[in-house]
């Protein structure tokens, strides 16, 4: 029986990660922007592992689809857009607050048209991911100085857009890696990211 909770566990663990980055975001200076942009990171991570675990243990559940929207919108909706914030929002008054809410809004209404789709399509996904979305603005937050604010601000209305949009994006779900290439690869990210 534990080993159906696997996937569930992964899965809480990307929400650990994206309430810690939160936390990491709100003392609002470079180094813990740093931490927080890496924990988002993480949660793609686990997030790419819930699933494939779920269907190789064949432990899917309606429960499991829910805590995984869940905690993708924290992660990779909420985190995010909360890093920009304090990356370059905060001096932007009431545009940069709408820039920072806006994104985890369109995250759950492409999260909610994903999980009410009656018709699943394998190839494709109909709208940016979440989980990619957020990935852009962890990876923008880490090289926040290379890019002019106007640049990053437009450059996450656009990412929010996208994501509500009708462009198709490829589904790498079903993608498979030989085992001999698993661990070694997992150990590369992870020395890779500290």
């Amino acid at each position: 029986m534990f080993v159906k909770t696997i996937p569930n566990i992964l899965t809480i663990g990307n929400l650990f990660v994206g309430i810690i980055a939160m936390i990491f975001a709100m003392q609002g200076n470079e180094r813990f922007i740093t931490y927080a942009a890496i924990m988002i990171i993480i949660g793609m991570l686990l997030d790419g592992l819930d699933g494939r675990v779920a269907r190789l243990l064949k432990a899917q559940s309606d429960f499991g689809k829910e805590l995984d929207s869940l905690s993708d919108i924290v992660t990779f909706g909420v985190a995010p857009a909360l890093i920009m914030y304090n990356v370059f929002l905060e001096d932007a008054g009431w545009i940069g607050i709408f820039i920072t809410a806006l994104f985890p809004i369109c995250g759950a209404l492409r999260l909610a048209r994903f999980n009410t789709q009656t018709k699943k399509s394998c190839g494709y996904f109909i709208g940016l991911p979440i989980t990619a979305a957020g990935g852009i603005l962890a990876t923008l937050a880490l090289y926040n100085d290379t890019f002019p604010h106007l640049t990053l601000a437009l450059g996450m209305v656009g990412l929010s857009l996208l994501m509500i949009s009708n462009v198709k994006y490829p589904n790498f779900k079903r993608v498979t890696f030989p085992r001999s290439v698993i661990i070694p690869g997992l150990m590369m990210v992870v020395v890779a990211v500290f």
